[in-house]
């Protein structure tokens, strides 16, 4: 930008740290954090074990835990984390016999050394984690990637917008319709076609229905995988409370309900940010055990131990994705070029012609574009190109801004065919072995869903949480 005279250098790099990328690197951190002290595995497997251990109610109890990991730690590194457990449960309800795992060369032929194609009720697991990932990173702001990208233009293109997007504001517009009933809609869609629902005297229908008399077995198999955690340390603890005092923080801010404890001490200037990297440095500072304290009250000599920090700066400089930080932040920059040469405005005002539609199919068409569009590319990019776009494009036809952006910014999370649409998809292909093929087919009824439900929530339940959504802005009429 800089080279072609559209930017100056010192905005170009001024946007690389923005307050939404300190939060994003922030949100990185603490999933490390998270990952570090091995606190996901406890979660993930306790969560399992409290939902059941029946085929169905495994599934669901991995589509759960997914989700409400992703909602924290990115979706990637979610998909990444969950899809070994999957594994490992299939692997021994393999040497079980309580179900197939694999299907037989004459269903799905590979090569000479390949390992065998996952059958489809095994597919049903990896897809679910695959989804359930890309869902739950829509509930908060960092969950994913595409969140922060749009909160990012959003308000450096409208900053006088008087709808803030906070956290709390963003996880009640996005987790009771975008994260919940989407969930639940996913996890029928793939009962109904993976794992035979209201179908029992199908092949995969009597599988699920024999393996589920062995429900016993499975929760044997996973208590196993649970007690090889053992005890919760010292570790795991202080992160679970830094972790938790964080997120109370983060919600009860600006809660809207009530008065935050930001505006009772006066600090409308500190963001979200700041809470993050607080717990960020809390995390540094504390040990992973308090050995050290019984020489407190002892006598020399004392012997030299090292101690380690609840977050580690190697752990996290070779386990950061620094990439995403910059992928982002060179999006913020090709928004404000889009902005200052006019390519947003043209491109915005070239779509007029859908002011002749009701606004509520208006709302419908970027919905689908949205979800269209990231189903061939990543949905960070595609959010960096069409957000700018769908800002001018309001402004042109007179529809509040935040109508046209927030929901097509949450379809471009849902995207279920390819695995180049997100990197679950390309996690759980890639780990398991799936031909694209069954990703394509099985994304056909979650795709649908997510169009549904993202524009049923922004015509009623957006409605609500930002109620001035309602008519075109003043505060929009000079931007």
């Amino acid at each position: 930008m800089p080279l072609f005279g559209i930017l100056s250098s010192e905005i170009a790099c001024s946007l690389y740290f923005t307050d939404t990328l300190v939060l994003f690197i922030g949100g990185l951190i603490l999933a490390l954090a998270i990952e570090y002290s091995n606190l996901h595995q406890r979660i993930a497997l306790g969560t399992i074990l409290l939902v059941g251990c029946s085929p169905r109610r495994l599934h669901f109890g991995l589509i759960l835990v997914t989700a409400f990991l992703s909602m924290w730690i990115s979706n990637s590194a979610t998909a990444a984390m969950m899809c070994p457990i999957v594994k490992a449960i299939l692997t021994e309800l393999d040497k079980q016999k309580i179900f197939t795992i694999y299907k037989t060369q004459e269903e799905e032929p590979v090569e000479e050394g390949e390992k065998p194609h996952p059958s489809t009720i095994s597919m049903s697991f990896y897809f679910g984690v695959a989804y359930a990932a890309s869902i739950g990173g829509c509930g908060t702001l960092i969950g994913t990637g595409t969140n922060l990208t749009f909160k990012g233009i959003y308000e450096t293109r409208f900053p006088d917008a008087k709808e803030k997007i906070d956290f709390p504001v963003f996880m009640a517009y996005a987790i009771p319709l975008a994260v919940i009933v989407n969930l639940m809609l996913l996890y029928l869609s793939l009962q109904l076609t993976h794992m035979g629902l209201f179908r029992g005297k199908s092949k995969i229908g009597q599988e699920v229905k024999q393996a589920a008399q062995n429900k016993e077995v499975l929760r044997k198999i996973i208590r196993e995988h649970y007690d090889e955690l053992g005890k919760w340390t010292c570790h795991e603890i202080q992160v679970a409370v830094v972790f938790t005092i964080m997120v109370l923080l983060l919600v009860f801010a600006k809660p809207g309900f009530m008065k935050g404890w930001m505006e009772a001490l006066n600090l409308k200037g500190v963001g979200s940010s700041a809470v993050i990297f607080l717990a960020v440095a809390i995390l540094f500072a504390l040990p992973t055990q308090y050995t050290f304290l019984k020489y407190c009250c002892g006598s020399a000599p004392f012997t030299g131990r090292t101690i380690d920090a609840c977050l580690s700066w190697v752990f996290l400089q070779n386990n950061m994705p620094w990439g995403l930080a910059f992928l982002i932040g060179g999006g913020f920059v090709l928004a404000e070029g889009s902005k200052v040469s006019g390519l947003a405005k043209m491109l915005g005002e070239s779509m007029k012609f859908v002011a002749l539609l009701p606004s509520s199919l208006a709302v419908g068409m970027t919905i689908i574009l949205g979800i269209a569009c990231t189903a061939f590319s990543s949905n960070v990019a595609v959010c960096n190109i069409l957000t700018p776009v769908f800002c001018e494009m309001a402004l042109a036809i007179k529809i509040h801004p935040l109508l046209l952006t927030l929901p097509p910014t949450l379809g471009m999370s849902f995207a279920y065919h390819l695995p180049v649409s997100t990197p679950p998809n390309a996690i759980a292909c890639g780990y398991a072995g799936i031909k694209s093929k069954y990703l394509a087919m099985a994304g056909i009824l979650p795709s649908l869903w997510g169009v549904i439900i993202l524009w049923i929530n922004a015509l009623t339940w957006g409605f609500v949480v930002f109620p001035g959504t309602k008519e075109f802005p003043k505060w929009a009429e000079n931007a």
